[in-house]
């Protein structure tokens, strides 16, 4: 879960590859009128995977909330469906960074109102400055107020907060606390204009690494949260007393009490720290603020907890341990509102063994937590976890105590308790969102349950994407969590890619004639950067480093998957026969050079590097340079050779101060010809042919006719449909593309915060045959793992007849009252005990005398009995 430091390094490449690429039509390309399509767009389910440093409850409207993401947008709670909808999908090219979020506020006197602070880094990698987006209506549309400076969602300090507000009384009055020394900004026109205060006394002066020349870590973290404490003020008018937090260890917190005409530092305030929350209780007269000595949201080594009387201006430190205890910063900070003197705050950057939450019910004058030792490493805990629904969170991990798997958390830097229900909490980490809805057996001395509150929002940055001939419909490249196998896109796959886990994955490609045999490299901080599969990626193997790999770079399968062509970062370009257990370096090639296969002649290979073509026909020992010219000189480039075709290869990139475009050879790279009317082509994909047509179906993120969009073309380009809208953009979608080589219409796109996107047209929509039960079937039913009250099982269906199966639907009963919690690799519905699994779309053609399996995680109490029968349709199967 160590997830934010390598997303930066992944977010910060990105960045710096869309630097000075604005929209801009190329001057040697002709206009073209371009169709539309109606898509249904939906996310291939992961759940999360990355981190949120906020959560926003409404404080007048039950079950209205908002989660704000580092890169990947703004989501609402939805209480009927227990599930996140996005807000910011409608973020286009041009504006990618405003995928972005660094503060939330929800309107309490008008709860259809909210704002969002928006900009993803405030140095260079990010080529816009921020704005504060408003909506009326809950996030549906948006209205924008560009900022002259930018805005650092994913910038260190990201999960202080929050940075923006709503006055509670005169809701047209905002503040934002904004990075980079600009300081404090008003708004009293609901969020239409803003102006600096101007007599704030302090922009904030801390930095988290003053010394990095990149700029990132280098930026003055600036103002970090305001408060209103809402007692000091009326209706309609505006509130008098205000707190506002500055990343400033010796002057953190600042007041007025005069509606913000005039500030002043609070005496007597603690120093030595950055107070990352100030949260106030009006009721008791409280402001509380938790403190760490770095700005996080993964740092922090010292922290404390303090509470201030604002009547008095009394502090107190309340912090749960002493400070020299303490190998963490203090985070999370949250008040009951329905039960005033209880506060629950967080350690963030505590990684080992676990986060851990603190809890107290007389306003900080005692604490107890969610965890403790027993008897060192042995660990009582007061909560249970069931990640049943997301049970990759467990990270396939195996720890020694004290750590468990799946971990409370990490960068848990929001915490919130519901305003309208004391037993529902939800917390952030960098990996999801956590919550219970019974957080009152804390205090009676039960265990309360933790569980996966993150349904629908997901934040995985796309670093590339297969869709195989047959075996599972989608295979991905993850920043940060690796990757998944896809076996069914409506459901979240039991677990990333392991053995290795890489920190993020970074190219994988498939054998084109064996889809089994599959590849990926990528990133790991000690072990192999390469691993090979033989079952379509549902297991995997390490292989074997050449000297100086540092990192991932691009891989790729040759047509058979009898070898192999690595570019790893660190190291020039190798090939291997085999699994990778020997690598030779390649000769006529420089070392960075993307790397693809033909797929077809197993033994040709293809890069690109700086605007050269590169061209390998004896497996990657020897590359010759392409005479191809015109090519993009940099190197922001993806291509793709066709499936079925030798030598047919399509290229898509370049910069708008260059060659731009989308290029198409047909003689393996001797030459290529440029697309007129393309002006800019980032990504290239396949999918299956349009019916009645005899090509592949091209899909490609470009600018096209003067518009920038998702398109497809299903007559080898010369002619474009657009099957995305603006209200479907999803800021940058650069890094891959994809279609389906089964399902006519079907698109993969890559998102950077916004995971895995996949649309269908709704001509055809997309969806896969019925099943068709029918002939004699054997089944094998293995329980191959049981716990306390759970079990996980196994099930192989055999086609025991003399004709194939076009689809097919099996049947049994429960013996024992099993619940299934989670399937893979069908379909399924339980009423009662009796059960249905389906077959999903890639696994629906079974050949006489072959079979298919399934697996499930289940629920269990008494018994745990085997299934008596099975029955395929009409026909009872054999148990084998």
């Amino acid at each position: 879960m160590r997830r934010t430091r390598i997303l930066t390094a992944v977010l910060a490449l990105a960045a710096g590859l869309l630097a000075g690429t604005p929209s801009a039509l190329a001057a040697d390309t002709e206009p073209v009128s371009i169709a539309a399509d109606s898509y249904t767009w939906k996310n291939a389910r992961i759940d999360g995977g990355g981190f949120v440093p906020g959560i926003v409850f409404n404080r007048k409207e039950k079950n209205l909330a908002y989660a704000r993401t580092d890169i990947g947008g703004a989501y609402r709670w939805q209480e009927s469906t227990k599930t996140w909808t996005p807000l910011l999908d409608s973020v286009g090219w041009d504006d990618w960074g405003h995928t972005g979020v660094v503060s939330l506020a929800s309107d309490s006197v008008d709860p259809d109102k909210v704002y969002a602070a928006v900009g993803t880094y405030t140095n260079s990698w990010d080529p816009g400055n921020g704005a504060v987006m408003r909506s009326a209506d809950r996030g549906a549309s948006w209205q924008k107020a560009e900022l002259p400076f930018k805005l650092g969602g994913n910038m260190p300090g990201r999960g202080m907060g929050e940075r923006l507000a709503v006055d509670p009384n005169r809701n047209s009055v905002l503040y934002l606390g904004a990075p980079s020394g600009k300081g404090l900004w008003r708004s009293t026109d609901s969020g239409v204009s803003w102006s600096q205060v101007t007599n704030f006394p302090n922009v904030g002066n801390y930095a988290q690494d003053p010394s990095d020349t990149s700029g990132y870590a280098s930026d003055n973290q600036g103002i970090v949260w305001v408060t209103f404490d809402e007692s000091t003020g009326t209706a309609g008018s505006a509130t008098r007393t205000i707190y506002v937090g500055v990343a400033d260890k010796d002057n953190a917190v600042y007041r007025s009490t005069d509606a913000g005409a005039t500030w002043s530092r609070v005496a007597g305030q603690p120093t030595g720290y950055l107070a990352h929350k100030g949260v106030l209780d009006a009721t008791n007269g409280y402001l509380y603020l938790a403190y760490s000595d770095t700005g996080g949201p993964y740092d922090g080594g010292k922290g404390r907890l303090w509470r201030y009387a604002t009547a008095t201006g009394t502090w107190t430190d309340i912090s749960p341990v002493a400070e020299a205890d303490t190998y963490y910063g203090f985070s999370g900070l949250t008040v009951d509102r329905q039960r005033p003197g209880t506060v629950m705050a967080t350690a963030y950057s505590s990684w080992w063994p676990d986060t851990q939450i603190f809890r107290s019910t007389d306003s900080g004058g005692t604490w107890t937590k969610a965890w403790d030792y027993t008897s060192y490493p042995n660990r009582s805990n007061r909560y249970t976890m069931d990640v049943s629904s997301s049970p990759w969170l467990t990270w396939g991990a195996n720890p020694a105590p004290p750590e468990q798997t799946p971990k409370l958390g990490w960068m848990t830097e929001s915490l919130e308790i519901d305003p309208f229900d004391s037993n529902r909490m939800m917390y952030g980490t960098g990996a999801t969102i956590y919550g219970t809805e019974d957080l009152s057996k804390w205090d009676s001395g039960g265990q309360f349950t933790i569980k996966p509150m993150v349904r629908g929002l997901e934040e995985t940055a796309v670093l590339d994407l297969a869709s195989p001939p047959s075996g599972a419909p989608l295979l991905s490249a993850l920043g940060d969590i690796g990757g998944f196998r896809h076996t069914d896109l409506t459901k979240v796959p039991p677990m990333m890619y392991t053995s290795p886990n890489f920190t993020s994955t970074t190219s994988l490609d498939f054998a084109e004639s064996n889809p089994n045999t599959v590849v990926r490299a990528g990133n790991l901080d000690s072990g192999p950067h390469i691993a090979f599969s033989t079952d379509n990626g549902a297991n995997w193997f390490a292989g074997t480093d050449p000297s100086g790999v540092s990192g991932g770079g691009t891989v790729a399968a040759a047509a058979d998957g009898n070898r192999f062509v690595w570019s790893p970062q660190g190291t020039g370009v190798h090939y291997a026969t085999g699994f990778g257990t020997s690598w030779s370096a390649s000769s006529g090639i420089p070392a960075g050079a993307i790397v693809e296969s033909d797929r077809v002649d197993p033994m040709t290979f293809y890069g690109f590097k700086s605007g050269k073509f590169y061209v390998s026909t004896d497996g990657g020992a020897t590359f010759s340079a392409s005479a191809a010219t015109g090519l993009p000189s940099g190197d922001t480039v993806r291509f793709k050779a066709l499936p079925g075709t030798k030598g047919d290869v399509w290229l898509a990139g370049g910069a708008s101060d260059g060659a731009y475009g989308l290029w198409h050879s047909t003689d393996s790279g001797a030459t290529f010809t440029k697309l007129s009317g393309v002006e800019q082509a980032d990504t290239i994909g396949f999918g299956k042919a349009a019916p009645g047509a005899t090509y592949q179906t091209l899909y490609t993120s470009a600018e096209i006719g003067g518009v920038r969009g998702i398109f497809r073309s299903t007559d080898k380009g010369a002619s474009w449909t657009r099957v995305n809208d603006d209200a479907h953009q999803w800021g940058w979608t650069g890094a891959a593309i994809t279609g389906d080589p089964r399902v006519y219409g079907r698109v993969y796109v890559a998102t950077n915060g916004r995971g895995v996107i996949y649309g269908d047209t709704t001509d055809s929509g997309g969806t896969d045959p019925t099943p068709t039960p029918t002939g004699a079937c054997a089944v094998t039913y293995k329980v191959t793992n049981e716990w306390s009250g759970g079990f996980q099982a196994d099930v192989r269906l055999s086609n025991t007849g003399t004709s194939a199966w076009s689809g097919w639907s099996l049947n049994w009963a429960f013996p024992s009252g099993q619940t299934i919690s989670q399937l893979w690799n069908a379909d399924h519905t339980q009423s009662g005990s009796a059960v249905t699994a389906k077959n999903v779309g890639w696994n629906g053609t079974v050949a006489a005398g072959s079979s298919v399996s399934f697996g499930f995680t289940g629920s269990w109490s008494g018994a745990n009995a085997k299934p008596a029968s099975f029955k395929l349709g009409d026909q009872v199967c054999a148990i084998a």
